[in-house]
């Protein structure tokens, strides 16, 4: 049982120990920089200066304490942005690089359903992501420690655990491009866009008579800013981005179950 998701996990590891030493160097490089430029800098000041829809997409608040400026420099960037965006790419090829490939006659000529291939495919992922979090989590509590600046060991592990049913709702999107296209590259790019349509979406309407919009974006659901600073965990969030992400999956195995892959 998950032979198919384990295999799949095994091969990511490289990919998800890649990840998680680049984001872990960004923490670092982060926390090491911050008692300089606290120093230096009145940072108030500077956010002040930045055109309001840069200060909202970014959630840029209490820049001067370290757990507003891991927030916006690591979390609101590297995790929302960046790791998002990984991991619609990623998941795009799940189903349509097989298709592409013509791998995809072998593993439906093997004793399991369809629904169950689209759902092992995206298990794979989950290994990787908790590695990832785990790792940048630990590192991230240590650098902030030896740097005489601690961030709260509470904030930091619910930043994480909350960011889980975001990454995976990204996920998800990469996974119904998977299913929906035959061709690797055309998923990758779609879902791609998409989640970075998304982000800017949210950041563009947040402010304005059409914030409403902004809803369909999994970016409104997931807040780093809200958890480090205010010590705010949207758990109602979460629950709608699981719903979410259940909602795309189910849907991805309908789909694929229907498909014509010849």
């Amino acid at each position: 049982m998950f032979e198919i998701a384990a295999y799949g996990a095994r091969k990511r590891v490289k990919g998800a120990l890649a990840l998680s030493v680049g984001l872990s160097a960004f923490s670092a490089m982060y926390a090491a920089f911050f008692p300089s430029l606290t120093g230096n800098l009145d940072l108030e000041e500077y956010i002040e200066a930045l055109p309001p829809v840069f200060v909202e997409a970014f959630g840029l608040r209490a820049f001067n304490t370290i757990e507003g400026f891991l927030a916006t420099e690591l979390y609101q960037f590297a995790w929302v942005i960046l790791l998002g965006l990984y991991l619609a790419y990623s998941a795009a090829s799940l189903v349509s690089g097989d298709v592409e490939s013509g791998r995809m006659d072998v593993l439906l000529s093997l004793p399991v359903s369809r629904a169950r291939l689209v759902a092992e495919r995206f298990l794979s992922l989950v290994p990787g992501v908790l590695l990832i979090n785990v790792v940048v989590a630990a590192v991230t509590w240590v650098a902030t420690r030896a740097i005489g600046y601690p961030i709260g060991t509470v904030d930091l592990v619910a930043v994480h655990l909350l960011s889980l049913p975001y990454l995976f709702a990204c996920a998800a999107i990469g996974l119904a491009f998977s299913v929906l296209a035959d061709r690797e590259s055309v998923a990758q790019r779609a879902a791609m866009a998409t989640v970075f349509g998304l982000f800017l979406l949210e950041s563009l309407l947040t402010s304005t008579d059409y914030a409403w919009a902004g809803a369909v974006a999994p970016m409104r659901y997931f807040d780093p800013t809200a958890i480090l600073v205010d010590g705010t965990y949207d758990v109602a969030g979460a629950a709608i981005l699981v719903a979410a992400t259940l909602l795309l999956v189910a849907g991805s195995q309908l789909y694929f179950r229907r498909k014509d892959v010849n």
